[in-house]
C-alpha cells in the first residue's frame, strides 16, 4: 500500500497536505504526532474510507486489510456474543476460534461483550481485524484504554502476529516509547510528513525533537538502553 502527495480538507481545513507513504510487504510503520496531526485521517484515507482531495492511494490487487479502529462504544444494552461481533464480516467458526486464539482471547466466543474487560474488548477487536487473514493489519491506538502493563503486553502481542505470520503493520500510537521498541520504520506526521526514517534516525532528527521536546527524547533514549542491552550483575560466588 502506498500514497502519492495525499491532500485531504475538510469544512475549508487543511489535514493532510501531499502525504507520501508506503507500507511494503513485511513492514512494520508507525505513526506518531500530536493530537490533530492527521493520524486517523490518514488511516482512513489509505484504507478507502475517505477519498483524497488530491493525489493517489494505491494498494497490490487481492490486498486483504484488517482494520483495529481506536475504540468501540461501550455494549451494555446490545446483546451481542463476542463471536458475533467477530464475525460480521462473515468469517467462518474455526477461522475466529484462530483469530481469538492469535489475539490471546482463546474461549471468548459465546461472552457477551457487556460482559469483558477493556483489555478483552481491545483483544476482540484485534480478533476481528485478524479474521480474515489480512495481509496488513491497520491498528488506529490499539492500546489506548489499557494500563502500562497491559499496553506492554498488547504491543508485544502485536509484534509476535507480525513476526511469526509475516503481516505487514501500520500503526498510529501516542506511545513513543512503545513504537521506538517495536517498529522498524517512524513516520512523524503533523499534516504532512515532517520526518520518516528508522527509529534511531528519527530520535536525532531536529524535526522530531522540536514537535515532542528534548525532554522526551532522553527519555527515549534512557528507555531504548534499558531494552537493548542486558546488565549483568556480580553476585556472591561471582556469578553474573
Amino acid at each position: 500500500m502506498e500514497s502519492h502527495e495525499v491532500s485531504f480538507s475538510r469544512d475549508g481545513n487543511l489535514i493532510l497536505q501531499d502525504v507520501s507513504l508506503e507500507i511494503a510487504k513485511g513492514d512494520f510503520v508507525s505513526v506518531v504526532g500530536p493530537n490533530g496531526a492527521g493520524k486517523t485521517t490518514l488511516i482512513k484515507v489509505l484504507t478507502g474510507v475517505l477519498s483524497p482531495d488530491s493525489g493517489v492511494c494505491e494498494r497490490d490487487p487481492g490486498v486483504k486489510i484488517g482494520y483495529m479502529p481506536q475504540r468501540i462504544e461501550r455494549m451494555d444494552y446490545i446483546p451481542i456474543s463476542a463471536g458475533r461481533f467477530i464475525g460480521l464480516g462473515g468469517a467462518a467458526r474455526p477461522e475466529l476460534e484462530e483469530a481469538c486464539r492469535r489475539a490471546g482471547v482463546s474461549g471468548i466466543l459465546d461472552s457477551e461483550m457487556s460482559a469483558l474487560s477493556g483489555g478483552e474488548i481491545q483483544r476482540v477487536l484485534l480478533a476481528r481485524a485478524l479474521a480474515a487473514g489480512p495481509h496488513l493489519l491497520v491498528l488506529d491506538e490499539p492500546a489506548q484504554n489499557l494500563d502500562v502493563s497491559g499496553q506492554l503486553e498488547f504491543y508485544k502481542l502485536i509484534e509476535a502476529i507480525h513476526r511469526e505470520h509475516g503481516v505487514a503493520v501500520l500503526m498510529v500510537s501516542h506511545d513513543l516509547h512503545m513504537v521506538m521498541a517495536s517498529t522498524k520504520k517512524v513516520v512523524c506526521l503533523y499534516g504532512h510528513v515532517c520526518c520518516a526514517g528508522e527509529p534511531k534516525e528519527i530520535a536525532r532528527d531536529p524535526e522530531f525533537i522540536s514537535m515532542f521536546g528534548e525532554d522526551m527524547v532522553r527519555l527515549m533514549s534512557v528507555y531504548s538502553h534499558a531494552h537493548e542491552h542486558t546488565h549483568g550483575h556480580r553476585m556472591k560466588g561471582g556469578a553474573e
